[in-house]
């Protein structure tokens, strides 16, 4: 007769409230997917503006129909509505807030993205710090080298813990090691190539930095094999937007690598402690304020942000170059947070 298909998990004693802001869009939906189907997810707030091309009703009425534990609400917003102002019940009791928000980057400069995104953003946060002060607030925006350093500034100027405004960056790492796994055959469980410094985002490829030395099978590979690697590594959203021929970015594997950061944070909370790699402010790297490294979270959040540790001499001298262009991107984070409107002004 067979087993009869019941991919349905156990239920976890202890579940959190989630929400994805932006849910209704093409990376938002996939997340809100992901997400729903966690069992240590127990409520999903999707959140998105009512213009938004498919109605956030809609995908919380369709998630809500899954064999999970988790009960999803959609809410929506107009244009002239403030997240502050409209958002309690969405946001209250949150433990983790996934942004997923901007505007289309082509066409658009570096500074122009940080003042459109880091507009939409600011509201985002806002209303975070009034409603769920306390949870993770993880951002996928570009150019987040530059919005993250705003946010957590903000965050920090309302007396609030900086560092629960995380850059999610995974997706870098999940590229590196699926690329390593093609070049070498290697068995992906068994890989582990971390990417520091910044992440390979728009405007912001050559931040990243992939670790080769941490790994033996990438080690191993020849060193122009690895700058090759390195090269894919941050053109990769270009090679993607090639693929949907310009009618599309990187969405799949952005909400696959984005859950990833989102199950680390719940997991620690819950009290199984888990490693992942964000960029957030820290002192990992001596002479930058932010940066991508190893994170612990646990019951409290962030509990602790790991040092660089031993690099390679071709990753030593990569690391000059990565700390001089996050530099920039810092300083115009923090230009952006320091001219911001203060919260709860008109």
């Amino acid at each position: 007769e067979g087993l009869r298909a019941r991919p349905v998990p156990p239920t976890p004693k202890q579940g959190f409230k989630v929400c994805v802001c932006g849910g209704a869009g093409n990376l938002g939906q996939p997340l809100c997917l992901l997400a729903a189907l966690d069992p240590l997810v127990w409520e999903l707030s999707v959140y998105d503006r009512a213009l938004s091309l498919v109605p956030p009703e809609g995908i919380g009425c369709d998630l809500d129909h899954l064999e999970r534990k988790c009960r999803v609400k959609a809410y929506s917003l107009v244009t002239v509505q403030k997240e502050v102002d409209h958002l309690r019940e969405c946001l209250t009791g949150c433990s983790l807030v996934l942004a997923c928000v901007g505007v289309p980057t082509q066409g658009k400069s570096k500074s122009e993205l940080v003042k459109y995104n880091g507009s939409m953003v600011n509201r985002i946060i806002e209303a975070c710090a009034r409603f769920c002060p306390t949870a993770v607030v993880g951002l996928i925006v570009n150019p987040a080298t530059a919005v993250v350093p705003a946010m957590a500034t903000l965050y920090e100027r309302a007396k609030l813990d900086p560092r629960r405004i995380c850059g999610v960056t995974c997706l870098d790492a999940v590229r590196a090691n699926r690329f390593v796994h093609e070049e070498t055959g290697a068995p992906l469980e068994r890989l582990h190539v971390p990417v520091i410094g910044g992440h390979a985002g728009q405007f912001t490829s050559n931040t990243a930095l992939p670790l080769y030395s941490r790994d033996a099978r990438a080690a191993a590979l020849p060193l122009h094999r690895r700058d090759e690697l390195t090269r894919r590594i941050r053109s990769a959203n270009e090679e993607v937007t090639n693929a949907k021929k310009g009618k599309g970015t990187s969405t799949l594997a952005q909400a696959y690598a984005a859950w990833r950061f989102g199950h680390a944070v719940l997991s620690g909370l819950s009290g199984l402690r888990t490693q992942e790699y964000c960029f957030l402010k820290s002192d990992a790297c001596e002479g930058l304020e932010f940066f991508t490294s190893r994170v612990t979270f646990g019951p409290s959040g962030v509990e602790k942000v790991h040092p660089i540790g031993k690099l390679s001499a071709e990753e030593r001298k990569e690391l000059s170059e990565v700390k001089r262009l996050l530099a920039e991107d810092i300083q115009e984070g923090l230009l952006y947070a320091k001219n911001a409107e203060p919260w709860g002004s008109a």
